[in-house]
């Protein structure tokens, strides 16, 4: 049986014309009782990265989280929502004000869904995952669609890193900074995971220096839904304008066999994918393997170097940086932000976490002279 991916044009936040595209997403690809059966416990689990409002274009809208809420209802489900944000310090000290600035709070109070922490961990595959997977029956991905600058793309099996609490993140990206290995670790997550539905916030979206503050906010008009989380990626990196394979979860999901990576062969229902292509996405500064063939990137791997760098004057002292850093190369200098580049795994926390955008990309020199 082929892979189903719903696309629906949707262009607002309004929360009557979300719900009825979200409705409209999960019919197209067989309607809401096929995934999930009445009476269950539901982990709805929204990409919120940071404390920022909706409106920035970096978590999850609290509409779309409604509209899931409201059809889930009618089955009787017990819904609970949660996440466990960027590498920040101490995660459980901030979470708090992340359910707050990204509406979270306020959806779930509204809607009565519980409001939860991932406290507890259990080592699954060697991983530790949030045991609020073993306490319900489904889980349903909420992703934002963005750009990324370490993985290029973030998207529905990206998106179940939050599933790992907290701190245990940072020695993740520490013992795995490689690309793809910490795709690898994605992939396991997935695996492990393996949402019962996938629904995608792309109305509004982050291009460029994704996944925070130093993306730019674009509007795509867009919500998509399936059940194959490797065939919703590819179909989200045709969207943006890349192959698929270059996304490395999809090709190691795909190796694995756990999705449809190819698109040609993923049912699309709704609007048509060519519809839903527009203008190719502007993408991270340092996703160079999609620009170069992979024999060249090889042999230039060495020379062709990205690295974060601050614009001191933007910088707002915060060391949200330092905290994040997984290899602790990072240090505040009197009031001046100074990095260890011979230490540095160039994981990007450091940029990812940053609230002020602050926080660029500096190319090596080779990377300069060809255009990189």
């Amino acid at each position: 049986m082929k892979s189903k991916v719903s696309i629906i044009k949707c262009n607002s936040y309004d929360a009557e014309r979300v719900f009825a595209c979200v409705k409209e997403a999960v019919d197209f690809i067989g309607g809401l009782e096929h995934f999930v059966k009445p009476g269950s416990k539901v982990l709805l689990k929204p990409n919120l990265l940071m404390a920022k409002e909706p409106e920035a274009g970096i978590t999850t809208h609290p509409q779309v989280v409604r509209a899931i809420a409201k059809l889930l209802k009618p089955l009787g489900c017990k819904l609970y929502l949660g996440d466990s944000p960027s590498v920040w310090g101490n995660q459980i000290e901030n979470i708090d004000q992340v359910y707050e600035y990204t509406g979270m709070r306020r959806v779930c109070e509204e809607e009565g869904i519980s409001l939860i922490k991932f406290e507890k961990k259990r080592w699954r595959r060697l991983i530790p995952l949030t045991t609020w997977l073993d306490e319900c029956d489904y889980v349903i991905d909420i992703p934002k669609l963005k750009t990324h600058g370490f993985t290029i793309l973030s998207g529905a099996i990206k998106n179940l890193f939050g599933l790992v609490p907290g701190l245990h993140k940072t020695n993740i990206h520490k013992n795995h900074f490689d690309p793809e290995d910490f795709s690898r670790i994605l992939v396991d997550i997935y695996e492990e995971v393996r949402p019962a539905l996938t629904i995608v916030d792309a109305i509004t979206v982050l291009e460029g220096d994704g996944p925070a503050t130093s993306g730019k906010v674009r509007d795509l008009g867009l919500i998509l839904a399936s059940s194959d989380c490797v065939a919703l990626d590819s179909i989200m990196a045709q969207i943006m304008g890349i192959k698929p394979y270059n996304v490395l979860t999809t090709k190691d999901a795909a190796h694995r066999r756990l999705g449809e990576p190819d698109p040609d062969l993923v049912e699309i229902r709704g609007e048509k994918l060519a519809k839903a292509i527009g203008k190719p996405f502007l993408l991270p500064t340092a996703s160079i393997s999609t620009k170069l063939p992979e024999p060249i990137i090889k042999l230039a791997k060495k020379l062709i170097r990205y690295y974060p760098c601050v614009e001191q004057d933007h910088c707002i002292r915060c060391a949200a940086c330092i905290k994040a850093c997984p290899a602790k190369v990072i240090s505040m200098t009197g009031k001046k932000i100074t990095f260890n580049y011979k230490k540095c795994i160039t994981c990007f926390c450091c940029q990812e976490v940053c609230p002020a955008a602050a926080i660029k990309i500096k190319r090596s020199i080779l990377a300069k002279l060809i255009g990189l």
